[in-house]
């Protein structure tokens, strides 16, 4: 079977826009921690490689109707310090923006992370295009938003240097001689680029694992070069098999061609499982979280400033071929309405049913609002058991369409939990997943190898100088 990498991308209060609403779910970004440090609890028991917390360095009240868990978030360096003492094995990867961060902090930080982890720390390198992130860091939009993937180039190599400021082996602490450092172990470090600039060298350790494993996301060509070129995990969404593997390709050959073994890149894909002891249940869930979600036409005298214009009867009118102006939300969708759809209304009809069980002319049939949330909610989501899930993580992996994937969850912690106790079991039993970390470091359980410095040079250990 396809061993696979499997993360968890963490939401505190759930990766679905109406789960915070769901009953008993984590709603208050005030007890962020006991629910992270659960999240962290529940991953390593069932031996997941890492945790992975996104980021967005601005927040507005569009964000509560959009995307709740941007609205108030806790920095992701701070958090994963934080869950590096109270856990032993799982990876954790923090999301650093390149575009407005001092490289050389940056590196003092993650280096000591990695330290104090022994090993397990992991920089998702992001570059944004946000005019309100640019407005909270006092830079021009424009310029930055001109110059960022160049930026974004520039910091990871400037990062990589500076970690390998110190060779490995260069603490000898030898007492009868006075020598605390191996002659020529502390290198010249400095940078000189169009956007970014350091003397160095660092005042931290190399890092446990030499250089602490980079992720890249982002669909733009220009974004998966970057990855191509150097990165040791890249974020790729997919629509659908065939498209992740056709992704997947093109980006393990344009690693190729940038001189590097393809095999080092890791392809992994986002999903979001909506898990059930049965699969009813999980389609009961998905239908209870769809009927949760409002949308335009809930407002009669208009929505809340900021809400989205996507999800409403307007945007569903075009991509069904009907015209919805004036009907109510929550009208069934009968076979004689659906006969009358697109060829994209048909899909949207077929991707509710595979989701919330419902069909035109059954007992349940969809509602407009399932297929204005059909539409809304870009997401991968794999509704049913944890055989159902598991299977679909197999044959995405034997396909070569993924080398792993990150696991969103609907509902925190509930929904997490069910992956944990139900779908992770399911993978170790079918391979995909190891009965026990095969690894000390996060580099380990991604399969890569340790890198060496860049000023490697035969070792001093045991010499008296």
């Amino acid at each position: 079977m396809t061993r696979l990498i499997i993360g968890a991308m963490v939401r505190a209060i759930g990766a679905y826009p109406s789960g915070w609403r769901y009953p008993g779910a984590h709603r208050d970004p005030r007890q962020d921690a006991g629910v992270l440090r659960l999240t962290a609890r529940l991953a390593e028991e069932a031996r997941l490689d890492y945790l992975f917390f996104g980021d967005w360095l601005a927040t507005g009240t569009d964000l509560e109707h959009r995307d709740p868990y941007l609205v108030a978030r806790i920095d992701p360096l701070s958090t994963i310090s934080h869950l590096a003492a109270v856990t032993d094995r799982i990876g954790l990867i923090a999301t650093v923006d390149s575009t407005y961060a001092d490289p050389y902090t940056v590196a003092r930080a993650t280096a000591s992370i990695d330290l104090l982890s022994g090993g397990r720390a992991g920089l998702n390198l992001v570059t944004t295009a946000d005019p309100r992130a640019a407005a909270n860091h006092g830079v021009d939009f424009e310029l930055v938003n001109g110059t960022r993937y160049e930026r974004a180039v520039e910091f990871e190599t400037l990062l990589r240097r500076l970690w390998d400021s110190f060779d490995d082996d260069a603490i000898v602490a030898d007492v009868a001689t006075g020598r605390f450092l191996a002659p020529g172990s502390l290198h010249e470090t400095a940078f000189r680029g169009r956007h970014v600039r350091s003397t160095g060298p660092l005042n931290v350790l190399r890092p446990v694992q030499g250089h602490l494993p980079i992720v890249r996301s982002g669909a733009s060509p220009r974004s998966q070069l970057i990855a191509a070129q150097s990165a040791d995990l890249a974020l790729v969404a997919a629509n659908d098999l065939a498209h992740a593997v056709s992704v997947r390709e093109e980006l393990r050959a344009l690693a190729f061609e940038s001189g590097r073994d393809d095999r080092t890149l890791k392809v992994i894909a986002p999903v979001l499982p909506i898990v059930g002891e049965t699969r009813a249940d999980a389609q009961q869930l998905a239908d209870e979280l769809s009927e949760l979600m409002q949308i335009v036409e809930d407002w009669p005298d208009g929505p809340p400033p900021g809400f989205p214009a996507s999800r409403s009867l307007a945007s569903l009118s075009p991509l069904v071929g009907v015209d919805l102006a004036g009907r109510s939300p929550d009208l069934a969708v009968t076979p004689a309405i659906a006969e009358q759809f697109g060829a994209a209304g048909q899909q949207l009809v077929e991707i509710v049913a595979e989701r919330t069980g419902r069909t035109p002319g059954g007992t349940r049939p969809p509602t407009l609002r399932h297929l204005v949330v059909a539409a809304a909610v870009n997401a991968p989501i794999i509704v049913g058991t944890a055989a159902d899930i598991a299977g679909e993580f197999e044959t995405w992996g034997e396909a070569g369409a993924v080398d792993g994937f990150n696991v969103l969850s609907a509902v925190q912690p509930a929904q997490f939990e069910a992956f944990t106790s139900l779908v992770a079991p399911e993978l170790v039993r079918r391979g995909v997943l190891p009965p026990a970390y095969e690894g000390e470091t996060l580099r380990e359980h991604l399969g890569l190898a340790r890198p060496e410095s860049r000023f490697a040079y035969p070792s001093y250990a045991g010499a008296h100088i």
